[in-house]
């Protein structure tokens, strides 16, 4: 088991088992996220932060009760770029649902936020659909998203905003 901080390259899927998740999970959620889709599995106590793994990025989240053959269906349908939550979680959701506040206006979806990562590295669009699985088309269209709502016309603008809002992490080349 390596620590985030030593994973080198990209990686069909990433599994991070954390004790709980706790406020501090949604860095290490990001700081993964640059190495492949990211499945969770964690106790998930209480309330649960399960809303803030999703909004994080994740791809996937089991719980570590799950039964094998979830685990398997949730590395499965996440490598394949889907999105997985076991039933345990699924049960839950509803309740952490309730609890979210609205969204801020002008806040990046994960997706956006992730696209926003690639473009402020100096990526294409091209490169950019490759790396996500997406075609070039949807990645124009998150880019043009984000332009809006950061309010930036040009690739350098969109740099300096991912660098004030804390998107801009080191990623694998």
């Amino acid at each position: 088991m390596a620590d985030v901080e030593e994973l080198v390259g990209s990686f069909d899927l990433v599994v991070l088992d954390v004790a709980r998740p706790e406020p501090t999970v949604s860095k290490l959620i990001t700081r993964t996220m640059a190495h492949g889709p990211v499945l969770v599995c964690a106790e998930w106590p209480g309330r649960t932060g399960l809303m803030e793994s999703i909004l994080a990025g994740v791809r996937g989240c089991v719980s570590r009760q799950a039964d094998q053959d979830a685990v398997r269906e949730a590395m499965r349908v996440t490598i394949q770029g889907g999105f997985y939550l076991c039933r345990r979680l699924a049960d839950r959701l509803p309740d952490e649902l309730s609890q979210v506040s609205a969204e801020e206006p002008g806040a990046l979806a994960p997706r956006e936020a992730e696209t926003l990562r690639w473009i402020a590295s100096g990526y294409t669009h091209s490169q950019i659909a490759t790396r996500m699985g997406l075609s070039q088309a949807t990645v124009n269209t998150y880019a043009k998203r984000i332009r809006a709502k950061l309010n930036a016309g040009n690739k350098a603008e969109l740099t300096r905003r991912a660098i004030e809002l804390g998107h801009l992490l080191p990623v694998d080349r």
